[in-house]
């Protein structure tokens, strides 16, 4: 890690996922659009080099989203960044044009973010993490400086640089189902496919798969269609699975102006938005996967095998190791009978949770305005709001749901995003 003994960067950002690639796109093209307007900025990444759920690359699986809601397009339809443009440089945009289809597969996506972070790449030092954030100790000669801490790969600190804004957006949180933990043989969606290379596929005979999504559906397709000889159950706790909502009104939830409706609504537009297009993202699966796996399903029952078994309406409520095996309990709803089933693998597809920035912030945070539930109040333009001892910026890219609304942790709205908080580090620059 290089070591300076004065850095000072107009904007930090934390974390370089798509939401902070998109951010640092914005900052190049807004300083290419005119004389005066470069920005100094650099990214801060604990990955040794760039990836993007690696571990749910899985073959064939697609995006579920159009290509066109890509790190750009929505701000500006004519960038040199878009999906469009590593097509044509990749020398594939006529076969993808005659594959007729707005969604790419997964790997392919994962292509174009590494492409166009390579073109960015100068901006962010991989291998190293923010690990504090706090003001200096004397406010008066730098009021609107924040402190950040470094450290390396190995947790050794490596420099402590100051920022007139940072943008954090360190991803969501794998979550697990109360009483499990990970392990060996117990795994999160999000590590999967590393996990499952590192076994012997020979050695699995009986696995299971927990959650209702579209992540637990594609690993179930997967593990049947990878391990011939195994046993695949899937506990789904809601009646099967259910499928998304990808029609044209619903999809419009996840247009940019949806973000104002949502932002400036009531609190009954609000819980409207959640209670009518919940199924637009959450817990629920493609249309296509669903009947795949119910396909395969009914096959066995002509062919009178049994291999694949859905446990509808089944939650885990507890993991424990009973010799080489691992002993799942499972219970289909509070008050019915507890069940175990022995596994070899147990993969959990349980979703994530918000990011939470708290611990980051440090004694940061006591400066940091929240609302009557406890959460942070964040501006329109995703600037979390301080008291006027601190008036640097702090920009969330992820963890605002309860403000801008479903858009907050997904691609759709990346790009807008991305030039929206340009637009505000730029005004208070000038202001």
């Amino acid at each position: 890690m290089r070591n300076r003994e004065h850095e000072i960067y107009d904007v930090v950002g934390i974390g370089f996922g798509p939401s902070n690639l998109s951010l640092a796109i914005a900052l190049e093209e807004y300083a290419a659009s005119g004389p005066g307007n470069e920005m100094s900025a650099v990214f801060f990444e604990r990955q040794s080099s760039f990836g993007w759920h690696r571990n749910m690359l899985l073959p064939s699986a697609t995006m579920q989203i159009s290509f066109l809601k890509d790190l750009v397009t929505f701000r500006n339809p004519t960038s040199s960044f878009s999906f469009i443009a590593f097509l044509h440089a990749s020398g594939r945009l006529p076969r993808f044009v005659n594959n007729q289809d707005f969604f790419p597969t997964r790997q392919e996506f994962h292509q174009y973010l590494e492409w166009a972070q390579a073109r960015v790449a100068d901006r962010v030092v991989y291998g190293s993490e923010v690990t504090s954030i706090r003001q200096p100790s004397s406010t008066a000669t730098s009021p609107d400086r924040l402190l950040l801490e470094v450290t390396d790969a190995t947790g050794r600190a490596g420099r402590v640089i100051e920022a007139r804004n940072v943008v954090i957006s360190t991803g969501l949180v794998p979550s697990m189902p109360a009483g499990t933990e990970r392990d060996e043989r117990v795994w999160h969606s999000s590590e999967f496919l590393e996990k499952y290379r590192r076994t012997d596929p020979r050695e699995l005979r009986r696995v299971a798969v927990a959650g209702a999504g579209q992540s637990a559906a594609e690993i179930t397709r997967f593990l049947y269609d990878d391990l011939p000889h195994a046993q695949v159950f899937a506990a789904v706790p809601s009646y099967g699975y259910s499928v998304a909502d990808d029609t044209p009104f619903a999809n419009q939830i996840f247009d940019p102006g949806a973000v104002d409706d949502y932002y400036f609504g009531t609190e009954q537009t609000r819980g409207a938005f959640w209670r009518y297009h919940r199924n637009t993202n959450y817990s629920v699966v493609d249309g296509d996967v669903i009947r795949e796996l119910y396909r395969r399903s009914y096959d066995e029952d002509v062919h009178g095998v049994s291999r694949l078994e859905f446990l509808n309406l089944t939650m885990v409520t507890g993991v424990k190791r009973v010799g080489t095996e691992t002993r799942v309990s499972l219970q289909s709803g509070p008050d019915a009978e507890v069940r175990e089933l022995n596994v070899d693998v147990l993969v959990c597809a349980t979703g994530y949770d918000a990011m939470e920035p708290t611990g980051l912030l440090g004694d940061l945070d006591r400066f940091c305005l929240r609302d009557e539930a406890g959460r942070y109040r964040v501006e329109r333009d995703y600037r979390i709001v301080t008291s006027p001892e601190s008036r640097c910026g702090i920009y969330l890219q992820g963890g605002t749901e309860h403000t801008h609304g479903l858009t907050s942790s997904l691609l759709s709205n990346i790009a807008v995003r991305s030039g929206e908080i340009v637009d505000s580090i730029v005004a208070r620059r000038t202001a």
